[in-house]
């Protein structure tokens, strides 16, 4: 192939790639009922079939009760990706005024390729913090216009009674009272066990009232009196379980506690936005016949969720876990080090200030490689042979995005970003 064409490809492959961006991030908050403290041992391999089938780039539990518990979790995820992160183990603070009766704390574990975590906060109540966690997407134009996703892990006060709601309110009005600090079109996202029976509750109320600074909305549309209702059994997330002695509840499926909510802009905003129609209780198969009965009962069967995954779910947690997808139509910007069959990759990372540095290994056979803007233009071009590190200074190119194509032809370029 003559010169001229190769370098036609390469433009071509440029133009097709830069015209279309458009990323989906999966989200699962999971109630993981007192883990690991809550035997068997080996819930572990439960929850690990359950991530390598739905594999969410936002993990959010609740009812974590160790350290040790956060990194096993950890190890589960970066088994599936690499780039997994968490954010730190907090003990919980809230109820240090009445005994520090609560082991029970949350978190979040991140794909760090798509996000990045960038502050954590503690919001106190009575009973359990509320854990707020500030993520700006991996975005390639992260450093002038970034996306932040702020997102609320939760676990409120349960049991019924009038007392109880109460408890919940007041927990929910210490929330109120923080995100009446944010600006009003910050992008808030909610995952929790809200312990609530139905949206008339005081405290479901609050957290959808419009005339706060934040107002949430259940994505999932499906407002009503949950406990109990047919009705809604396609968003029920308790019990799993009707056998006793296993741990949390066991009185079969009949309630809605489990929850993702949305700032109200996230069904419309241009930069993040909920999918509309992507809210899903994972594995619940919206069989009516899974009234009252355990999650891996033959009557809970059903096109979506196998009896495999049925069976760790109804082993790993009385609660089900609760999914959504979000999308952004930004370009992503991963700074993990990329390779070209593994002999070529960026010395630190594709994030690049002043000096461009590549480094190849051994086994690379190029020549040659070229960088290219985003519209095609040939920007820098270097003999490469022989030559284990080579440095690019790139101080007085303009900020933005170039493409690194080498001689060899038969790799995707490489994707770099001035800053």
């Amino acid at each position: 192939m003559k010169r001229k064409e190769l370098l036609l490809v390469i433009i071509c492959w440029l133009t097709s790639y830069v015209t279309f961006s458009q990323e989906t991030f999966k989200v699962m908050f999971y109630n993981v009922l007192n883990y690991p403290e809550q035997g068997p041992t080996s819930r572990i391999n439960d929850l690990e079939t359950i991530l390598q089938d739905y594999q969410p780039d936002l993990f959010m539990i609740c009812e974590l009760n160790s350290e040790q518990g956060a990194n096993t979790i950890l190890s589960i995820l970066q088994n599936l990706k690499p780039d997994f992160a968490r954010a730190n183990f907090v003990l919980n603070t809230s109820d240090d005024a009445i005994g520090d009766q609560n082991n029970l704390q949350n978190m979040i574990f991140y794909d760090s390729s798509k996000f990045n975590l960038i502050d954590e906060d503690i919001v106190t109540t009575i009973f359990r913090d509320f854990n707020h966690y500030t993520f700006r997407l991996n975005t390639v134009n992260q450093a002038t216009d970034p996306i932040i996703l702020n997102t609320i892990v939760c676990h409120l006060k349960s049991s019924s009674g009038t007392d109880n709601q109460a408890f919940r309110l007041q927990m929910v009005d210490d929330l109120t009272s923080y995100l009446d600090t944010f600006s009003s079109d910050e992008l808030v996202l909610l995952g929790g066990d809200l312990n609530v029976y139905t949206q008339s509750e005081p405290a479901f109320q609050e957290l959808i009232d419009p005339t706060n600074n934040i107002t949430f909305v259940d994505p999932a549309n499906r407002l009503g009196t949950w406990s109990n209702n047919l009705v809604y059994l396609d968003v029920f997330t308790q019990s799993t379980r009707t056998q006793s002695g296993l741990g949390g509840a066991a009185g079969g499926f009949d309630d809605r506690f489990d929850f993702i909510l949305t700032s109200e802009n996230m069904l419309t905003d241009p930069d993040l936005y909920y999918v509309s129609n992507s809210y899903q209780v994972y594995g619940n198969n919206g069989n009516n016949n899974c009234y009252n009965q355990a999650i891996n009962s033959s009557n809970c069967s059903g096109p979506l969720f196998s009896d495999s995954i049925r069976d760790a779910l109804h082993d790993m947690s009385d609660h089900l876990p609760v999914t959504a997808e979000l999308q952004t139509n930004e370009q992503l910007l991963s700074q993990e080090e990329f390779a070209i069959n593994s002999s070529i990759k960026f010395i630190p990372g594709n994030l690049v200030n002043d000096k461009l540095r590549l480094e190849f290994s051994g086994s690379t056979r190029i020549d040659e490689l070229w960088i290219f803007s985003v519209f095609g233009q040939e920007i820098y071009r270097q003999g490469i042979q022989g030559l284990n590190q080579i440095e690019i200074d790139v101080s007085n190119w303009s900020i933005g995005i170039y493409y690194i194509a080498f001689s060899d032809f038969r790799s995707e370029p490489l994707k770099f970003i001035k800053k």
